[in-house]
């Protein structure tokens, strides 16, 4: 999917869309996003020397599992828990991060996933989480 098919599913937008394209193949997505570093979260982290935070490359992953949810059109996803997170590499202005995403379990509106993000061929953060698909607020 590219970034207008995303947008289809996802009710992220600009500047918070933060996926390029994404493809499910084996109950799996993958997402891939390239930080082109004039972004909002790169404005003072770090002057001279810009990183991607953790919580937005939580985001990247999170915002990738929603490929995964046929029917998530027209529902608000949050999360709900986000449980052993690890920061392993920095992820810079010039990268392609690519996060890989699989569902653990599903109960009702709650969906539960692991997933990682990767870049240059190295990992750079993993995590296990859990969201809600919530009907839009009026």
């Amino acid at each position: 999917m590219n970034k207008e098919e995303i947008k289809e599913f996802l009710p992220h937008r600009e500047p918070m869309l933060l996926l390029d394209e994404v493809v499910v193949e084996d109950e799996k997505a993958i997402g891939k996003y390239t930080v082109k570093g004039d972004e909002f979260f790169l404005q003072g982290h770090f002057p001279g020397n810009p990183i991607v935070p953790g919580v937005i490359q939580c985001e990247m992953i999170a915002q990738t599992a929603v490929a995964l949810l046929p029917d998530c059109k027209g529902k608000t996803p949050l999360y709900t828990g986000l449980n052993n997170v690890k920061f392993k590499n920095p992820l810079f202005p010039g990268d392609t991060a690519v996060m890989t995403v699989e569902l653990t379990a599903r109960r009702g509106v709650f969906c539960f996933a692991k997933g990682k993000l990767e870049a240059n061929g190295k990992l750079c953060t993993s995590a296990e989480f859990s969201f809600a698909l919530l009907p839009k607020q009026a």
